[in-house]
């Protein structure tokens, strides 16, 4: 791979928007430090899994989005490489599930250590990273994109990376995820705002 299509890749991973990956999982161990309860190597593989999860995301959107025609020439905001011919659609399937086996292996030490609930949560976060856009009834087409993101990278987050720590639950954690949630759906609907026009074109209600 020679450094333009390096270049590429990283563009379509959206490193960007890498923060609201890390930012929950971060609150979720500070919880955990402060409780005494920090599991290092836990907070490390569960940062490399949102890591993963949110880039497998943003390839499954990159790819579904070009699918739908939600992504044309009057898009506004940054270039999507599938939608521009910078990566083949069927490349860009393959990188997101790619993504997405990788933080299902990773994931595999957090069950190890926190059981089938763990197991579940992280099935579920990659199921619905992919149905976000894609599937017959896509979340984010239909007004349930703010919900996803509150819930996973709220919720979810904050909570599971502070159970992988302490190998029980935290009402901290709850109430410190509300925030977090809140914080990164807003994120969200500051970027619908941008697309609101183009995405009504394409029947997305966003």
């Amino acid at each position: 791979m020679n450094s333009l299509n390096l270049k590429i890749w990283v563009e379509a991973a959206r490193p960007k928007t890498l923060a609201a990956a890390f930012v929950p999982v971060l609150i979720g161990a500070t919880i955990a430090f402060q409780d005494n309860l920090i599991n290092w190597t836990a907070t490390s593989v569960a940062l490399l899994c949102a890591f993963l999860i949110q880039i497998g995301t943003n390839f499954a959107n990159d790819y579904f989005d070009f699918v739908k025609g939600a992504d044309t020439d009057e898009r506004i905001g940054f270039e999507r490489a599938t939608s521009k011919g910078l990566i083949s659609p069927k490349s860009m399937l393959n990188a997101t599930i790619l993504s997405m086996c990788l933080a299902f292996i990773f994931g595999l030490y957090l069950v190890w250590i926190g059981g089938t609930v763990v197991l579940a949560i992280g099935l579920l976060s990659l199921l619905f990273g992919v149905l976000y856009t894609g599937g017959p009834f896509p979340l984010g087409y239909n007004g349930l994109g703010d919900v996803f993101v509150f819930i996973f990278f709220g919720i979810v987050a904050v909570m599971t990376t502070y159970y992988v720590n302490a190998l029980e639950w935290s009402i901290d954690s709850f109430w410190a995820s509300l925030a977090v949630g809140a914080l990164c759906t807003n994120i969200l609907v500051v970027n619908n705002l941008r697309d609101v026009d183009q995405d009504k074109k394409a029947g997305k209600k966003t």
